[in-house]
């Protein structure tokens, strides 16, 4: 029936008003914290930067290599089975073995009960290639254990990107897989990209290894060269320390020598490895290495049991900051390539807000001219629904804190566009029951109730297609489908409790005047 009870018209003006305060805190300034929320701008309407990031896959796979290479000589030297000439070159594992070894190291690849299957499950049947040629063993990555090792790789990169860019306290950033080794990174109103570009370039891959003079050993050593230098040292492969084993990185003032440094602290792990490490190596010289250049390489003059200890190297405040910043998110697993960067100005994002806007104030015009004259009284209540409608509509996206898009802005033109359906279909059927009906209060009341199935039909399927763009979809199809499916909500509350409540106002005062509608 065509009835409100105090208590229901109450709960009405009271949402009605908490959405509309909170709509209106995107234009007023309130000191309330609870009322400072605001919709955020998106990339094409504020400015900012896109950066498309590509991951080096190939450091991984060697890295994952070398750790393997440990794993079979340690296992074959507990088995007393004898291999020799273990070398790592490019991305293969290669050693031989005598000929009375053959079978056994053969079962060892084959069985699944291996104990090497802990370190790689199903590697028999995807994960390692495994060739044998005149007792010559070749160990390498199989194109399913490539793809797998990408994929892990990416949603390790993703997630230190991120972690990276929210210590910034970059404001809504938007960042997505593109494929299996892509990064898509999208930060609106950015004040200084050639900062985030300096973070992100950088794998902040920190190791711990020994100067050498020769290159001696399975794993070889490296010149490399120090940071801000053309100097170079020969440098062991083998990694003795990882920022793995970082607990924390700090920016630090050194009172001592007055220069700024990078203090860190390391996991119980890593404090026992340390402790060997210096212990058993005294008056060698340990090269700190970042993204394969040596920061400092300092001679070792006693056991460094804390598991603290701090890197110098002619820091800045603002590179110790930021060196400690990469270290505290941990390394990337692989090197990022940035291969497509995109700014927009905040000039453009403003011309954008302002198609936008006079998309919207002329659409809406055009409804509330239409409509008004189609409905008259009527058409004055649907456009006054349509009015706190928006205010609804924004008043949610601003609870959420929402980034609203140009394709954003077009979801609330479309929400218009539907709330006028949907009143459209109400009158109509009023119309036909006011034919069959004397009594208006019995037609209006069967006008809303019979329209009600079509009108939350069409809305149930838009609201299903706006969550499958949603969820499936990236980007500005995100803030289509977002605005879209919230205006559906919106606009059955404020046709069926808003206008309805006003129909009834209206309707009760002239139960008994003709033509109403």
């Amino acid at each position: 029936m065509l009835y409100f009870s105090k208590l229901k018209i109450i709960f009405i003006s009271f949402i009605t008003l908490i959405f509309i305060f909170f709509a209106s805190s995107n234009i007023l300034k309130i000191d309330n914290n609870l009322f400072e929320k605001k919709i955020n701008l998106g990339l094409d309407l504020q400015g900012g930067s896109y950066l498309l990031l590509e991951i080096d896959n190939t450091p991984v796979i060697e890295q994952k290599l070398q750790n393997f290479t440990i794993t079979i000589r340690n296992y074959f030297k507990e088995k007393n089975i004898r291999i020799n000439n273990v070398k790592l070159s490019g991305q293969k594992i290669s050693f031989s073995v005598d000929e009375n070894f053959k079978q056994q190291i053969i079962d060892v690849f084959t069985d699944e009960e291996s104990d090497l299957n802990p370190y790689y499950p199903r590697f028999k049947s995807h994960q390692l290639d495994i060739v044998e040629t005149n007792n010559l063993f070749t160990v390498s990555y199989s194109r399913q254990g490539i793809i797998e090792l990408k994929t892990s790789s990416q949603d390790q990169a993703l997630e230190i990107v991120r972690r990276r860019i929210d210590e910034i306290g970059t404001n809504e950033p938007n960042i997505l897989k593109r494929g299996n080794d892509r990064i898509l990174v999208e930060l609106p109103g950015l004040d200084d990209p050639m900062r985030i570009k300096s973070l992100l370039g950088k794998t902040a891959n920190l190791t711990f290894r020994f100067v050498t003079k020769n290159e001696e050993g399975s794993f070889g050593s490296e010149k490399l060269k120090y940071e801000d230098s053309t100097e170079e040292s020969m440098v062991s492969k083998r990694i003795i320390l990882s920022g793995d084993n970082l607990l924390d990185a700090q920016p630090r003032m050194n009172n001592e020598t007055n220069e700024t440094v990078v203090t860190f602290t390391l996991d119980r792990v890593g404090a026992k490895r340390f402790g060997k490490a210096t212990s058993t190596n005294i008056g060698k010289q340990l090269a700190i290495v970042l993204d394969g250049k040596i920061i400092s390489a300092p001679v070792i003059r006693d056991t460094i049991a804390s598991g603290s200890g701090q890197i110098s190297g002619g820091f800045t405040f603002q590179s110790a900051t930021d060196l400690a910043l990469l270290l505290r998110s941990g390394a990337l697993p692989a090197p990022l390539n940035i291969i497509e960067e995109r700014t927009v100005g905040p000039d453009l994002g403003q011309d954008s807000i302002n198609a936008g806007m006079i998309a919207l104030i002329i659409g809406f015009v055009l409804v509330i001219l239409f409509i008004f004259i189609k409905y008259k009284i009527f058409g004055l209540i649907t456009n006054i629904t349509l009015i706190i409608n928006l205010f609804l509509l924004v008043g949610v996206l601003t609870i959420f804190e929402a980034t609203l898009t140009l394709p954003g802005i077009a979801g609330i033109i479309l929400t218009v566009g539907m709330a006028v359906d949907a009143n459209v279909l109400i009158f109509e059927r009023i119309k036909e029951e006011l034919k069959n009906e004397k009594n208006n209060l019995i037609a209006f009341d069967s006008g809303y109730t019979k329209s009600k199935t079509a009108i939350l039909d069409a809305n149930i399927t838009t609201l299903l297609a706006a969550m499958i763009l949603f969820f499936m979809g990236s980007g500005p199809i995100k803030g289509f489908s977002l605005t879209l499916g919230v205006g559906i909500f919106t606009t059955l509350f404020s046709v069926y409790f808003i206008a309805r409540l006003l129909t009834v106002l209206y309707v009760s005062k002239n139960k008994d005047k003709e033509g109403l509608i």
